[in-house]
């Protein structure tokens, strides 16, 4: 049987975000569709929507109507059977992908975004030319790199919308303005497009600089979601590897993490200006 929840998880979200994607990309209607499968169409919509999860039987149903095959059909059953599990690990990088729709997923509906990004500008706020070249540093193969930076413009959308933009914390380590990456040009594109980005309403960027002693982002990086119909949740990003954990207590010490990151990161304003300052540095060495 499906299941309904009022805790929505992040692999829920993903899951919800495939079976939208596959909907979509038939050209099917949610109405013919439902139909097809016997369903109201309230409960396919409640499917694309995360808030109830279908069983794997019925994911099961609506790929085999759509055709869907092979190994995007096993990531999608695989996603189904975990869909109510709250916390999502993922180790090696056929994990990554999934874990991407989720951080999508997230995005989308969150209310709130604090991120702590201690060596590279956050995802949300980079320009196309800094994503491509972190994606070819990364070692992506050259037919996904582009792919992975069109879903980083679109993942933008969040905080640029008309309607109701999430609110978006960005805490950068100074490091993360100076590492050279793309070059020096494409640096400082990148540091001017963040400058413009933090004069949003809805943004807040801070600078923490360096020689300010040990504080908890030497942990590493890590986003904290809160949702207006959910608790909030703390997502950590690796190389190979990345993890959701919704814990309360978790998410607590993140919370309190967030707070000291900002009582040692400079102003916005003075954010601002530092930002601008380096951004000169770098066009200057062009």
């Amino acid at each position: 049987m499906p299941v309904a929840t009022d805790a929505v998880t992040p692999r829920a979200r993903a899951l919800a975000a495939a079976i939208r994607e596959i909907r979509e990309r038939s050209g099917v209607s949610g109405r013919k569709l439902s139909a097809q499968l016997g369903l109201s169409h309230g409960t396919l919509s409640h499917w694309e929507t995360g808030r109830r999860i279908p069983s794997v039987e019925d994911v099961a149903a609506f790929l085999a109507v759509l055709g869907v095959v092979g190994e995007e059909k096993e990531h999608v059953l695989d996603l189904a059977r975990h869909a109510a599990e709250p916390n999502w690990l993922t180790v090696g990088m056929p994990g990554i992908p999934q874990q991407l729709a989720g951080v999508w997923e997230c995005e989308r509906a969150a209310s709130a975004i604090a991120a702590w990004t201690p060596m590279i500008i956050p995802g949300l706020l980079q320009t196309p030319e800094y994503a491509r070249a972190t994606a070819v540093a990364g070692g992506l193969p050259e037919g996904e790199v582009e792919s992975r930076v069109m879903v980083r413009n679109g993942r933008r959308e969040v905080i640029t919308r008309r309607n109701d933009p999430v609110m978006f914390e960005a805490l950068i380590c100074e490091v993360a303005l100076r590492e050279v990456i793309g070059g020096t040009e494409v640096l400082a594109e990148q540091l001017r497009w963040l400058g413009d980005m933090a004069k949003r309403k809805n943004v807040t960027v801070r600078v923490v600089p360096l020689g300010v002693g040990w504080h908890p982002g030497f942990a590493g990086p890590f986003v904290l979601y809160d949702f207006p119909d959910a608790p909030p949740v703390v997502h950590f990003e690796h190389y190979s590897s990345g993890a959701f954990v919704p814990d309360a207590d978790d998410v607590q010490a993140y919370r309190g993490a967030v707070d000291r990151l900002r009582e040692i990161a400079m102003s916005p304003a003075a954010s601002t200006r530092h930002i601008a300052e380096v951004a000169k540095e770098m066009e200057h060495t062009t």
